[in-house]
């Protein structure tokens, strides 16, 4: 079997190093030559240089990473040749002897992802968070696990095959990544592959309340559970006056550390896939009530003259920014970065925003979608901080929810987010 591998960084190098455990005769095609030189130190055999349909000759499987668009031109020859085309996901899964519950979902996968493993995991369950939350599912095959948790993004759905959950989770649906995919409607076709191999004894938890999930789960084959962070709908789970029911637990919000629904539904999903694998209430109720997300999402940097100073920089997509900016009263908003081809109208339009302040490559179109909303330019984080500072008031929260990438400026989401707080403790706290 000889299989070429697309894209050497963490899930490229990961699928190489599994498919040569089994056999396989492996090529790694890679432009970037500080990945190839990792590459090599793995004694992998490498390839660099400008794409050529020449590199297809003799190849058996081709194995691709999220770095190569399904329109860019490698993909687009190796659809042509007919050769087998999978991503590291769907690799890695058919080696796999665990069963598997899958998250999506344009925002909260590692949430849910985290929360479910944590859930298993206190219940005494063998189990790993793996996929797109940071270690690859090629990593885990060998592990003697009782089931897998696998957040799977949309670049990793969109080359499954027969990748089958037993229980798979759409958490929401919004425009993004359309760079990469080409359409809102091929984004959303991607995401609801998810469920094309499940059957009816499978599970399919879904955000009752979100547009986008609700077209992703339509015909789908599995058993649906609907959840929501405002009620309780019909056969499913969610808020019902001041509590969480999930059916077999029920916990009172107020013993619950963030008071938002978006976080309820991450919580009302992630405990309906925990349960029905065999946690225990007491373990799902543990994790409820002591967790706490990664940073930069939604993350108190301090609260300095009854004004708040939260770091969201992990929302790079207006929708992430809308749910953010919506669970505060009173917002200054911190915006902008590098628009992936998205409307920021809807983040624009939120009501709880008194103030914008627009950064990076997307301020013009920020300060083209304002309508009546203030907004002023900054250059740098700190000078967005300063400007935040003479602008909040008493009771206000200044957000640092982008709805953009972070590359135009920073390295990273982590990179902006730490810039941010470096920014606010600097003009509040001093040097």
């Amino acid at each position: 079997m000889k299989s070429l591998v697309l894209g050497g960084a963490v899930s490229g190098r990961a699928a190489a190093l599994l498919a040569r455990r089994l056999g396989h005769s492996v090529m790694v095609f890679d432009q970037d030559p500080v990945v190839l030189a990792k590459l090599r130190g793995d004694r992998l055999s490498v390839t660099t240089g400008t794409w050529t349909p020449t590199l297809l000759s003799g190849v058996d499987l081709v194995i691709t990473s999220p770095g190569f668009s399904e329109t860019s031109e490698p993909i687009s020859d190796i659809r042509a040749a007919g050769i087998p085309l999978w991503s590291e996901l769907e690799f890695a899964s058919r080696q796999l002897s665990a069963p598997v519950i899958a998250v999506t979902g344009t925002n909260g996968k590692t949430t849910v992802t985290r929360l479910i493993a944590d859930m298993l995991a206190e219940s005494g369950l063998a189990t790993v968070a793996a996929g797109n939350i940071g270690r690859p599912l090629a990593d885990v095959v060998d592990e003697d696990l009782d089931i897998a948790v696998v957040e799977t993004s949309s670049f990793q759905l969109r080359f499954i095959d027969q990748f089958h959950p037993a229980t798979a989770l759409i958490l929401n649906v919004a425009p993004d990544h359309l760079d990469w995919h080409g359409s809102f409607d091929a984004y959303l076709a991607a995401k609801a592959m998810i469920h094309c191999n499940q059957t009816p004894d499978d599970l399919l938890v879904y955000d009752a309340d979100d547009a986008g999930s609700v077209a992703a789960v339509r015909n789908a084959p599995s058993r649906l559970v609907p959840v929501s962070g405002t009620r309780r709908p019909e056969g499913g789970a969610g808020v019902v006056a001041d509590k969480l029911d999930l059916g077999d637990l029920v916990v009172s919000l107020a013993r619950i550390p963030i008071a938002d629904p978006a976080f309820f539904v991450d919580l009302a999903s992630a405990g309906v896939a925990a349960l029905a694998h065999g946690a225990g209430p007491a373990a799902v109720e543990q994790v409820i009530t002591t967790f706490r997300p990664d940073p930069h999402r939604r993350t108190l940097v301090g609260r300095w003259q009854d004004v708040d100073w939260v770091d969201d920089s992990k929302a790079t997509n207006p929708h992430a920014a809308v749910a953010a900016a919506s669970a505060y009263s009173s917002v200054v908003l911190i915006a902008g970065g590098r628009n992936k081809g998205l409307d920021l109208a809807d983040l624009m339009a939120v009501s709880t925003i008194k103030h914008v302040i627009a950064m990076g490559e997307a301020a013009v179109e920020l300060e083209d979608a304002a309508g009546g909303t203030p907004i002023d330019r900054a250059e740098t984080m700190q000078e967005a901080v300063d400007i935040a500072d003479r602008i909040a008031r008493p009771g206000d929260t200044v957000l640092l929810a982008p709805g953009c990438a972070s590359f135009d400026m920073f390295r990273s989401y982590a990179e902006r987010g730490n810039s941010f707080a470096d920014a606010v403790r600097y003009r509040k706290e001093g040097p």
